[in-house]
């Protein structure tokens, strides 16, 4: 049963209490920052999710980033996600993981990546500008993704090579 409050994520990191409290806090700040009210009447709050989350934890993870249900953050340390970013249901994302827009030839930047349903990024990934992953996608730790991945598939290496699934398994 999937959950869809401050708690949604709690079963996905089981077992994980620095995962359950970022996101747990982060669920909180998402919900509260829906309004310039509750934004402004909650500010500290907010002051104390940059601090505890950004500086100490080391995990830039704005509130105003859209995430689906049952997200998990494994060894979250130096990860980076741009408020941009929307992930579906059920993704993780280790440690040292960069996932952000590019700056555009006109000066602007790009979009942030886009990621389907059970998406699972290895450490030290780097997923940057105007990408659409699929749904069940692997990107192997140390990838950097720089073009769409289909559902289905694995991206690795750097730049990104993207293989089918299937042809990765034995038997």
């Amino acid at each position: 049963m999937v959950r869809y409050g401050i708690l949604q994520d709690w079963q996905a990191n089981a077992g994980n209490p620095k995962g359950r409290l970022v996101l747990a806090f982060f669920r909180l700040m998402h919900l509260l920052r829906q309004s310039l009210l509750t934004f402004i009447l909650f500010l500290p709050l907010f002051l104390l999710y940059r601090l505890l989350v950004e500086w100490f934890m080391g995990i830039e993870l704005p509130w105003k980033t859209r995430i689906g249900p049952g997200f998990r953050v494994d060894h979250g340390q130096a990860l980076v996600i741009n408020d941009g970013t929307v992930f579906g249901a059920g993704c993780t994302v280790r440690n040292s993981t960069t996932i952000g827009n590019k700056r555009a030839a006109g000066g602007g930047y790009t979009r942030a990546p886009i990621f389907g349903d059970r998406v699972d990024i290895g450490a030290n990934a780097v997923i940057i500008g105007p990408v659409t992953i699929g749904d069940d996608v692997l990107i192997g730790a140390g990838a950097v993704v720089v073009k769409d991945v289909p559902a289905g598939h694995i991206a690795v290496g750097n730049p990104a090579r993207i293989l089918p699934r299937k042809d990765l398994r034995v038997g």
